[in-house]
């Protein structure tokens, strides 16, 4: 099943088909995830978990942009997040996500997966939505942040593994404790562009 956006290569689930709209007017992207689902490979031994389903487009060889403004609506569960999501395999993806974190709180987290994942909690932020951006820098990806969507943050750059070439980029939906998340992504632009500095805040 594939689906179109404007700016974008066609879209395709990652895994199984999900719950997807787009808002032609609002230019929204609506996901719905399943209650129960996630990605991660956790580092501390236990089972690996990939039942949720991003949809994405094949990512450009070359540097690229994507970028998006970033909701998750109603009631949340720890751990409901909307992310932009990387996916190679299942040991090799990488997920940038407004979550919900166990004190009750949206923040920003990052998970790079290589074999096992490396999950690391970024910023406490108490806006209802966040801009995420992912890019690719040469043989590397970065993560930024943005709570305007003008000045972004840096947050981690990363190599998914030498064996991965064959990279997909976008949109995911979790909710691994609850029974279900609803993310919302707008603002959404791409571009086929590189970062000159990844520090600089633009």
């Amino acid at each position: 099943m594939t689906i179109s956006l404007p700016g974008l290569p066609a879209l395709h689930w990652t895994g199984v088909d999900g719950d997807a709209e787009y808002d032609e007017t609002a230019r929204a992207l609506t996901l719905r995830s399943a209650g129960g689902v996630d990605w991660t490979n956790d580092s501390a031994g236990g089972a690996a978990q990939h039942g949720a389903t991003a949809l994405a487009f094949a990512a450009p060889e070359t540097d690229f942009v994507l970028s998006a403004r970033v909701r998750v609506v109603g009631a949340r569960s720890t751990f409901d997040a909307g992310a932009l999501a990387l996916w190679s395999d299942p040991d090799r993806w990488a997920k940038l996500c407004n979550e919900y974190s166990p004190q009750g709180e949206a923040m920003v987290v990052s998970v790079v997966t290589d074999g096992f994942s490396d999950d690391a909690n970024g910023p406490v932020f108490t806006t209802d939505a966040v801009w995420l951006r992912v890019a690719r820098t040469g043989p590397a990806f970065v993560f930024h942040f943005s709570l305007d969507g003008v000045s972004w943050h840096f947050v981690r750059v990363f190599r998914l593994g030498a064996e991965s070439t064959a990279v997909a980029v976008g949109f995911l939906a979790q909710a691994p404790m609850g029974p279900g998340a609803t993310a919302v992504f707008d603002e959404i632009a791409f571009a086929s562009r590189s970062l000159t500095d990844l520090r600089d805040l633009s």
